[in-house]
């Protein structure tokens, strides 16, 4: 008889009115599984910084939107915010997106889907925030900060705070299929409105 492991547990709602649940569940179930390593998509790093007070003893990623995300030169991750994030040992990662980098640029311009932002859609089935908790765990792997032989919970959301959390398995952007995702700790409930909305937390 199949033997149930853990539960996931679904917000009613999207967005930041989670993320203190989120960041207890994450803390309980880093501690039963023994993983010491969190990623978290954060934009102005409000997450990021309510996620230090909740997650003291784990080890923090931040990763930012790519400079230049919203106009040319600007980054979105507040200076003192980011002091902060640094004199609390937040390892801060800011580079292209995984599922949005070149291939952005000739969608744009020639207005053709290309195939990493294919996968971005198919990965908002499951919510804004699966496919950025998916994204970061690549870009985190590609700039050297996390093991690909060794778990992560990985946290983003829809809009802004934190509503997805994930217990993942990091590859590179390269070989991508080998991601395997063990346990989906909480996300919001399927079918909401505006499940879809780009303006995520990542």
């Amino acid at each position: 008889m199949a033997q149930l492991i853990q539960q996931t547990t679904l917000f009613s709602d999207p967005g930041r009115s989670n993320t203190e649940a989120l960041l207890l569940l994450v803390k309980q179930r880093a501690a039963d599984l023994k993983i010491n390593t969190v990623l978290i998509a954060t934009t102005t790093g409000a997450t990021a910084v309510q996620a230090v007070k909740e997650l003291p003893a784990l080890r923090l990623i931040a990763v930012t939107h790519s400079t230049g995300y919203i106009q040319p030169n600007q980054q979105e991750l507040l200076p003192e915010v980011e002091q902060e994030l640094k004199a609390n040992h937040v390892l801060i990662l800011t580079t292209q997106h995984a599922l949005g980098g070149v291939n952005r640029a000739v969608r744009k311009m020639l207005h053709t889907y290309q195939t990493d932002e294919i996968i971005a859609h198919t990965l908002r089935i499951w919510g804004q925030g699966m496919k950025a908790a998916i994204e970061i765990a690549l870009m985190a792997a590609d700039a050297g900060l996390v093991d690909v032989d060794s778990p992560v919970i990985s946290i983003s959301g829809t809009g802004r705070g934190a509503d997805t959390a994930v217990v993942l398995q990091p590859t590179n952007a390269q070989t991508f299929f080998d991601l395997k995702i063990h346990e989906i700790i909480c996300r919001p409930a399927a079918g909401h409105p505006g499940f879809n909305d780009e303006g995520s937390e990542k």
